[in-house]
């Protein structure tokens, strides 16, 4: 249900004979706005951009619409300079969001818009070491994305592309054999592994030839050798079931784990490909792609050596993702320090004759810092992502004791609310925004938070279990106090698609904020529970609100209990 639409459908008739035609219905829609104040009205339409085109000042455009429009659908439709504000009918739109909720349930604000298969590359940690902080970020923004697109028809399939090969294996071979104990690998196999990679890279700073044993193991390591083969191998097992662990306490699954080594016998195909079409120069002794033509700097797909390269494999897991899945986008849920590097991808791709590298898309997100600080692994400053969803849980279940001592299942709620918190926290930031990492502040149940919207959640539907009656969204709603919940309840739709549109899992976790201040707004001025003529429509409103809480929270991947 898009309520622009009415808007749209008001104005197309009064501004055609002026403009015959040079503003369709998108552009229109486009133009429409919505005011910061609801005394401003609803929606509202500016006409400063017609002013040249009509030779009129906007205030008298304005005006001169508000004579020409069909008000019937509205309360109100008003000229306020050079604006036309239209106020809903306000107990027509109550009934009419009410009976669209009650109706759809969990379904309300799907929408058939997309089609095809949607490989989301997302998360991504590297083999033999612990996930950190540094890795939520890609997961839950990537596992956000999977659920947003699904529910306006695409087919997402979520790629763990796990960093499962590269000169770090040789490097932590060479720790291993030097420092390593296997007995204490199988005992606590990430904490050790990390152990001795931090400890590789401190003593190469005063020992370089640690670094050529590295790359000659690394070497090994690609020509197939036994001993580096099985290392690899129980490293990258041993990682994966770590990871998994913890993809569990998060609710994050994946569809596929092929990660960097699964192109190994791939990438000779793109070199190739790129040879046949004479796109590979030599360059110092490297083989690059030029790509001045798109001022940026070469592609390195060879080093002198005859070593591969990111981009080498990057391009063979384009190519397998396109002739695979055969998608029509392809999401790189990455960070934004390597937005040339996807730029140079796309910009490949291009000049070996894919058009279907401009439906690649790369999703850039800033960082998480810790007291102002960069994570970083090889330095050891890391802030282990378990733990810290463990400490999420602890605090969640002390808050939950001091409000409801005698919850059922507190400890499935404290889990819920807990991680819940550590997800809905990253997702309420923008994407390309860092930002400072506090866990008390993240697991209060009082601001910005989830667990506040998870609260309000559960106050709902604590007030739908007091209730003597059914809620009915039939009956009338006229409270004014209503408005700006009723307002939200309307606009998850469209908050949807713009999620969708931009890429951007903030905008559901900012509305759904919206919509639990103005829940808990009205559930402080209003007594829901009186037994009057509307009493059934509140309920219904109150229904709706737990219905879209939980729809906003699911798509964000965030529990919603309904006790708390």
């Amino acid at each position: 249900m898009d309520f622009k639409e009415l808007v749209v459908k008001a104005l197309e008739p009064a501004l055609e004979p002026a403009l015959a035609g040079q503003l369709d219905a998108a552009a229109i829609k486009s133009l429409i706005e919505t005011p910061k104040s609801s005394d401003l009205g609803d929606y509202a339409f500016p006409t400063f951009s017609l002013a040249k085109i009509m030779h009129r000042a906007p205030k008298m455009i304005a005006s001169d619409l508000v004579g020409q429009i069909d008000v019937t659908p509205f309360e109100k439709v008003k000229a306020v300079g050079g604006y036309v504000n239209f106020y809903l009918d306000k107990i027509s739109f109550a009934h009419d969001v009410l009976k669209v909720i009650a109706q759809a349930g969990e379904h309300y604000g799907d929408a058939n818009i997309g089609s095809g298969n949607v490989p989301i590359d997302m998360s991504s940690p590297n083999i033999a070491k612990p996930m950190s902080m540094g890795h939520l970020r890609s997961t839950v923004i990537g596992n956000a994305l999977a659920n947003i697109l699904s529910k306006i028809g695409y087919t997402p399939i979520k790629i763990n592309h796990l960093g499962d090969w590269g000169t770090q294996f040789g490097k932590l071979i060479v720790a291993y054999k030097k420092w390593g104990s296997e007995d204490a690998v199988k005992a606590d196999p990430i904490k050790n592994l990390l152990h001795y990679y931090v400890e590789f890279h401190e003593k190469a700073e005063a020992n370089p030839e640690l670094d050529d044993e590295a790359r000659a193991w690394f070497k090994r390591l690609e020509d197939g050798d036994e001993e580096a083969i099985a290392l690899w191998r129980w490293f990258r097992t041993v990682s994966l079931a770590e990871f998994n662990r913890i993809y569990k306490i998060l609710g994050v699954d994946f569809d596929s784990y092929n990660g960097e080594a699964f192109y190994n016998d791939k990438m000779a195909d793109v070199v190739k490909r790129l040879e046949d079409k004479h796109l590979l120069k030599t360059s110092q002794g490297a083989e690059i792609v030029d790509l001045s033509a798109y001022n940026l700097n070469p592609a390195l797909i060879k080093k002198s050596d005859g070593a591969t390269l990111y981009m080498t494999r990057d391009l063979a897991a384009a190519i397998f993702r396109k002739e695979h899945y055969h998608f029509v986008q392809s999401l790189y849920v990455v960070g934004n320090e390597q937005r040339e590097h996807f730029q140079q991808l796309k910009a490949v791709l291009l000049e070996m004759g894919y058009d279907w590298a401009n439906d690649i898309h790369h999703i850039p997100f800033g960082l998480i810092t810790a007291n102002g600080k960069k994570l970083s692994t090889r330095k050891g400053n890391i802030i282990l992502l378990e733990n810290v969803l463990r400490d999420a849980v602890g605090l969640a279940k002390q808050q939950i004791a001091e409000k409801h001592p005698d919850l059922p299942n507190a400890d499935k709620v404290a889990h819920e609310v807990g991680v819940g918190a550590v997800i809905f926290h990253d997702l309420k930031n923008e994407r390309l925004d860092n930002f400072d990492f506090n866990l008390e502040e993240v697991v209060r149940f009082e601001g910005e938070t989830g667990p506040y919207v998870q609260y309000t959640n559960a106050r709902a539907n604590s007030i739908l279990r007091k209730a003597a009656i059914d809620p009915a969204p039939e009956v009338a709603l006229s409270d004014p106090a209503a408005w700006d919940v009723l307002r939200a309840l309307g606009d998850y739709p469209s908050m949807v698609l713009r999620a969708a549109k931009e890429y951007e899992p903030s905008v559901i976790a900012k509305y759904a904020l919206r919509l639990a201040k103005a829940f808990n707004k009205y559930y402080a001025n209003v007594k829901v529970l009186v037994e009057d003529s509307e009493l059934p429509a509140r309920l219904a409103m109150v229904k709706a609100t737990t219905q879209v809480l939980t729809n906003a929270l699911q798509l964000l991947g965030v529990g919603a209990p309904e006790e708390m």
